[in-house]
This record gives structure tokens, C-alpha cells and sequence, in this order.
């Protein structure tokens, strides 16, 4: 996300809201071990956008009052799970950095790295369940989201058949599931009605669906590195997203890219194959499917009352859609 979230948000309280999250973080999963403390707050200590924290508390306090412990605590409940996703798909990905620093698997090797993120997900069930039995299974059911997300993204690798049914699946649940969770968690511990918890409900969804479509686009368009990654680096890896389903498609270029895919890309290779994707509409559709979510977004946050949040809220999802190329 290029741009700083909490720029966009302009919401005074619940940056101040945030402040407050980072001791409990930290807190939450330190024991004693020195050992363990220095692995399990690895990535707490090298920062990050707070971005579900900030959805906990935004939809929780609706910007209007300071949050309470309990909404601290399911803002921290969010983000452990979304830290433990980390360490586990940076084990997966071979990754060697994070959030600028050495990735926990680099640094500690994978074994390490993917038995601290059981850590952290068992701690993130654990502050849940002291929340209630409301936020325990939300947290739960967001768990297996964010599962099969994962497996049916592996399950995908190299398959010039995937559908555009599996990619959709896959992000709403690597993606749009914790998101949608993240202002969920707010609503449960605030008590909102039912309308208004819904509805955050629905628009973190929507928010998390914007964020993966734009991911995906800037992975082929990227000349910034803005991701820190190569653009098409997707393409290397066999993770074929929205833009190269819509391309592979491509009366013109289909049957070439299909001759590239498939397998490992060298840099030549997944050069190749990133600019036949971009010289079709795939880019352009993917991003009108992103429209379609934001406009989504904005009905859903339409029953809220507070003003403040809803244009906070319209600012950050706007900030994803603006700048991506159109048609």
C-alpha cells in the first residue's frame, strides 16, 4: 500500500488508539524466553502498516471515542494472526527479507520460523477466546479462510487452467478473509447492532478483495518496485493471477504465453511473459473488478453513522484504486 493508511484515515483517536496496540503486542507474546521472545517479536519490532489493527479499532470506536482494552486486544488479536500468516508464507516462499530485516526463516531457519507462527496463531486464539465465544470463532472460521486460501493458491501453481472461480476463492481467503475479520473483531468487542456490524463486516471484505486485485496488478506494472519485488515475479512463480487468467485467454497473445508458462520463469522468460500479459486488457479488467468491490465497499458503510469513518474508510479504500492504469 503505497500510500501511508493512517494519512488517508485522518481519524485523531484512533491513531492515538495504535500507540497504545504496540506494548500490548509485543506483550502478548513475550514469556520469558529469551530465545523464543526474540523470534516471536521479530517482526513486531521491525514495524509495519498496523493495517488490520487500524480496521479493529476504526470500526470499534467508529473514530469517535478511545478504544478500550478489549478493543485493543481484538485489534491485537488480528494482528498476531496476520504476523503468524507471515512467518509461515515466508517458509514457503523461501524468503530471505521482511519488512526490511532478515525474515524469521532466513534468520532462524524454516523449523523455527513455522513453529513461532503456531506460536503466534495460538496466542491470537487464545486473546480471542478471552474475548468471548463470538470472537473466538470468528477467529477460528478465519483461520480456515486464510487455510484453504493458501492451499488452493499451492494447489493452483503452474496451472494455465486455473479459473478465474479459483483465483477469486483464493484471495478472499489469503486476503479478504482476516480483513473482513479485522473489522468484525471491532464490531463484536464494541457491541455494535447487527446492521452496522454487517456492514463493517462486508466492507473489510470488500477492502481485502481491493487490496489483493491491486497486489496483483502492481506485480506486473511496478517500475518503482513498490512491492520490493521484480515486477512479474508472480509469473515466475507460478502464482497466476487475475491479469495473465484474463490474458491467457487473449485471442492474440493466449496461445504464446501458454507456451511460456507452466514452469519456473528465467529473468528473460518472466520478462516476456509480463509484457504479453500487460499488452492485453487483462490489467484493465482486473482493475474494473477492483471498482466493482470499492463501489461495493461504499454501499456497505452507507448504514453506518459516523462520518468521519465512513469518509476514512472511502479515503483508504480509494487510495488502492487510485493511480492503477485504466483502460
Amino acid at each position: 500500500m503505497g500510500v501511508n493508511p493512517h494519512e488517508r484515515l485522518q481519524l485523531p483517536l484512533v491513531e492515538q488508539d495504535l500507540k497504545r496496540l504496540e506494548q500490548l503486542l509485543a506483550d502478548s507474546v513475550i514469556v520469558g524466553d529469551a530465545y523464543l521472545d526474540s523470534v516471536t517479536t521479530h517482526l513486531i519490532y521491525a514495524g509495519g502498516k498496523r493495517l488490520r489493527p487500524l480496521l479493529a479499532l476504526a470500526s470499534a470506536t467508529l473514530g469517535e471515542r478511545v478504544a478500550s482494552l478489549e478493543d485493543l486486544l481484538g485489534g491485537v488479536s488480528a494482528e498476531l494472526m496476520h504476523l503468524a500468516s507471515l512467518y509461515h508464507d515466508d517458509v514457503m516462499d523461501e524468503a530471505a527479507v521482511r519488512r526490511n530485516v532478515d525474515s524469521v526463516n532466513a534468520r532462524y531457519g524454516n523449523l523455527v520460523a513455522i513453529v513461532a507462527g503456531d506460536f503466534l496463531m495460538a496466542r491470537s486464539a487464545g486473546i480471542a477466546a478471552d474475548l468471548g465465544t463470538e470472537v473466538a470463532s470468528l477467529m477460528a472460521h478465519t483461520l480456515a479462510w486464510l487455510t484453504r486460501g493458501q492451499v488452493g493458491e499451492v494447489r493452483t501453481a503452474f496451472s494455465v487452467e486455473r479459473t478465474e472461480e479459483q483465483y477469486v476463492r483464493a484471495i478472499e481467503g489469503k486476503t479478504g478473509s482476516l480483513m473482513s475479520a479485522s473489522c468484525r473483531v471491532g464490531a463484536l468487542t464494541a457491541e455494535h447492532a447487527s446492521e452496522i456490524t454487517a456492514a463493517l463486516t462486508e466492507f473489510g471484505r470488500c477492502f481485502g478483495m481491493v487490496y489483493q486485485l491491486r497486489d496483483d496488478v502492481l506485480d506486473l506494472v511496478d517500475v518503482n518496485n513498490e512491492l520490493g519485488k521484480p515486477a512479474g515475479q508472480d509469473l515466475a512463480e507460478g502464482i497466476y493471477t487475475l491479469p495473465t487468467l484474463y490474458a491467457l485467454a487473449d485471442a492474440t497473445v493466449g496461445d504464446e504465453l501458454r507456451g511460456l508458462l507452466g514452469a519456473p520463469l528465467a529473468d528473460a522468460d518472466r520478462e516476456r511473459a509480463r509484457k504479453l500479459v500487460v499488452a492485453t486488457d487483462g490489467v484493465e479488467r482486473t482493475v474494473a473488478m477492483a471498482d466493482t468491490y470499492r463501489r461495493a465497499a461504499a454501499e456497505a458503510l452507507a448504514v453506518v453513522p459516523a462520518a468521519g469513518l465512513r469518509e476514512g474508510f472511502g479515503r483508504l479504500i480509494d487510495s488502492l484504486v487510485d493511480g492503477l492504469p485504466t483502460a
